[in-house]
């Protein structure tokens, strides 16, 4: 069965709308414990998620060091890693229920799978950026951590785990764990696009390429970190 890590950062107006969705599958017993790994909130979000009743932990924060704190306090075989401002759509207990299946009893090997990328936006932008994340997903399997990722514990054990990074430990986590071991559900994972709007999608849409791309050429992530979030609170794109 599952547990959930979600890592937080001040995510008041977004952690309960995340919690709600994962409510069918707790009631099912599919989830079995939802761990909140926070960064040093300092507005509701502990409060809202010690209401739902979820485990709370302090972690440094940083994406990569929240993430691999969560995983290792999970005490379940099934890990899933869902950011605070990302909703499942209705029904998508029944699809990784059905992943899961496959993969305990040998008809898939030992995988990971995310989820569909969507923005809750209205327009062309967030439809645009939806199907470029999708391509993306296609064809080098490279989903970024806003899309979910559930795993077996153990794969994730031989994989390595995350690391603690300070930006790009999704795409450094993703890349050890390998094309071939990767799988796209249907089911929607849907993204608040706040920071799109607040930062202009196309400007935001090119600091994160060029994130990947600078990556992608052996560049730190601490150094991307300085370029692409001088501030504090260095959480991945």
């Amino acid at each position: 069965m599952i547990s959930v890590v979600i890592p937080t950062h001040n995510a008041q107006a977004s952690l309960a709308s995340t919690l709600t969705a994962l409510v069918p599958a707790f009631v099912d017993g599919l989830i079995r414990e939802v761990i909140v790994a926070d960064g040093g909130s300092n507005d509701r979000t502990l409060e809202i998620a010690d209401q739902a009743g979820a485990v709370v932990i302090a972690a440094t924060l940083g994406r990569g060091a929240q993430l691999k704190a969560g995983a290792a306090r999970a005490r379940f075989p099934w890990l899933m890693f869902v950011h605070a401002d990302t909703v499942l759509e209705p029904g998508w207990e029944r699809e990784v229920a059905h992943f899961m299946e496959r993969v305990d009893d040998g008809r898939l090997p030992p995988s990971a799978a995310c989820f569909r990328f969507a923005l809750d936006d209205v327009g062309l932008k967030p439809r645009t950026i939806e199907l470029g994340v999708a391509v993306r997903t296609a064809l080098f399997k490279l989903p970024y951590g806003d899309q979910g990722l559930l795993m077996p514990r153990a794969l994730y054990a031989e994989a390595g785990g995350f690391s603690d990074l300070p930006i790009m430990e999704d795409v450094e986590f993703v890349r050890r764990l390998g094309r071939a071991r990767i799988k796209r559900l249907r089911t929607r994972a849907i993204t608040s696009a706040i920071r799109y709007r607040q930062s202009g999608y196309l400007r935001r849409t090119l600091r994160n390429q060029a994130c990947l791309a600078l990556y992608m050429l052996h560049i730190s992530p601490q150094r991307i970190a300085k370029i692409y979030a001088p501030s504090p609170r260095t959480q991945t794109p």
